[in-house]
């Protein structure tokens, strides 16, 4: 017994010295106004001493007196603020993560520290620019009454300065594109004619901007194209037709023409690279050239100046059909792949990306220009006997010189001979032909005359150009009243065993 004493006595709490437990008291002491008033007294001293601070430092050595039942409930309310704040920044990261535009938790802080912010002490908040000191003072308006001042000093609304310096503070009202520079600071002072002048243009300007941006929001501007056209070359692109498209090769008054890789489409052969006609939506350049499809037969029913979008379409289709003529009569030019409504897509003329030169750039030596000529001489008379079709735009600017071959391309304008301007036309190519040869020193190269003799077959005896012409037009109108009246083409029998005419409805 006396050994169980000694080993409890020696044995010592690991929680440090018990707790004294308090005396007790009676109910009567509890109840007492002498305790209470005394209970009051200790806690008016604690919150009057000048050491006590609500915000205790949690993270030191422990010297802190925790006595106080007040003191220890502040502190743990403190460090529950900071670990709720803390947490919240963590939801408020995480819920604006990478965005631009991030929502602030702030107002549901518990605890704002000034250390806390993350703005510097020389950053000046957005409200302070209110009452920025160097900022000029706009000019006092007049009362309601429209004067100030009393007999000889009254001053009206109308009085000049006035207006001039209102006028100059309207201006910040202006567009924002319209620099309007400090002129409250300079005290300038605008008249009215000058201030309404200034409105006016700036409405203008605003207006002609609107109609551009439009403008170029639906038309296919140069080496650009609007969101329709991007739409449809994208829809090429995702149907396996083409495999992408690299870029702008070429530029001109109606098209802009794209090169692009051909995909593996099931239902057509797609050449490896291929080239996107993209007819432009503008219809500048069309409004004048309604004479190449208004009197072609083909597509004369189909003519509306009433719709002109319809018409850039309808350019597009009658290329595709004079390429698809001329490639059956085994004339080089590009082969059609697909049209889808004004775009055109060809087999591309070159080779590794490079377009092949125009006739125009070629450099060619005297033995390769002596076969050009010869064999743009062939094709334009086998594009007229077998194709039945006359160019009527053949220049250098429109044959490309490819693996020693000339190449025909853009035929949009392309007609028969018995359109009632086909013969000018073809005499036109003619003039075109010969000149570039001549100046190129071809020694073989016909004149006009001959050339013209000589492609259309036919026997026009005369060496001045005036009289050339003359007699084509009477041709040309002996040939309309013959179509008028029988209805049926002189020309028919040159197209008997040629490629069928493709209708309108080929594609």
């Amino acid at each position: 017994m006396d050994q169980l004493e000694v080993s409890t006595k020696e044995t010592k709490s690991p929680w440090g010295a018990p707790a004294l437990a308090p005396a007790p008291c009676s109910l009567a002491d509890v109840m007492s106004e002498q305790l209470a008033r005394q209970l009051d007294e200790e806690g008016s001293a604690l919150s009057q001493c000048p050491d006590f601070s609500p915000e205790l430092d949690l993270a030191g050595t422990g010297e802190a007196d925790t006595d106080s039942d007040l003191i220890l409930a502040q502190m743990l309310q403190m460090q529950f603020d900071r670990e709720f704040d803390t947490q919240l920044r963590i939801e408020e990261k995480k819920f604006n993560g990478d965005s631009k535009v991030s929502i602030s938790f702030e107002n549901y802080r518990m605890v704002h520290p000034y250390e806390d912010s993350d703005s510097s002490e020389d950053e000046v908040d957005w409200q302070d620019t209110r009452h920025d000191p160097y900022r000029a003072v706009k000019p006092t308006t007049t009362p309601k009454k429209g004067f100030v001042g009393k007999g000889k000093n009254i001053t009206t609304k109308h009085d000049e300065e006035i207006c001039g310096r209102k006028n100059t503070a309207r201006m910040d009202n202006f567009a924002p594109e319209v620099h309007v520079g400090d002129g409250i600071g300079m005290d300038l002072k605008l008249s009215n004619q000058v201030y309404n002048a200034l409105k006016r243009h700036c409405q203008t300007e605003q207006r002609r901007s609107a109609r551009l941006h439009e403008k170029k929001e639906h038309s296919t501007a140069e080496q650009a194209v609007d969101p329709k056209t991007r739409l449809l070359m994208y829809k090429m692109v995702n149907a396996g037709i083409l495999e992408n498209i690299n870029g702008c090769i070429s530029t001109g008054k109606e098209s802009v023409v794209f090169h692009a890789n051909g995909g593996s489409f099931e239902e057509m052969i797609v050449p490896e690279e291929c080239v996107l006609k993209v007819f432009k939506t503008t219809l500048n350049e069309f409004k004048n050239r309604d004479k190449y499809i208004k009197d072609d037969y083909r597509f004369k029913d189909r003519f509306s100046k009433l719709n002109p979008r319809k018409i850039i379409r309808l350019w597009a289709e009658k290329e595709m059909h004079n390429l698809t003529r001329i490639k059956k009569a085994g004339i080089p030019c590009p082969e059609v792949v697909i049209l889808k409504k004004h775009i055109l897509v060809m087999s591309f003329i070159g080779k590794d990306h490079a377009p092949a030169p125009k006739l125009k750039d070629a450099i060619l030596n005297s033995e390769d220009m002596k076969n050009a000529y010869y064999q743009v001489l062939n094709m334009m008379q086998r594009l007229y006997q077998d194709c039945n079709l006359v160019h009527a735009d053949l220049s250098e600017y429109n044959m490309l010189w490819h693996d020693r071959q000339v190449w025909f391309i853009d035929v949009s304008q392309s007609i028969e001979p018995t359109h009632p301007h086909g013969l000018e036309f073809l005499f036109r190519d003619c003039r075109n032909v010969a000149t570039f040869f001549q100046k190129a020193g071809v020694a073989e190269a016909f004149n006009v005359f001959e050339l013209f003799n000589t492609v259309s077959g036919l026997q026009i005896n005369s060496d001045n150009e005036a009289d050339f012409l003359a007699q084509i037009e009477a041709l040309e109108k002996r040939n309309e009243d013959h179509v008028q009246k029988s209805g049926k083409k002189i020309f028919s029998d040159t197209y008997e065993g040629s490629p069928p005419q493709l209708n309108t409805d080929d594609d």
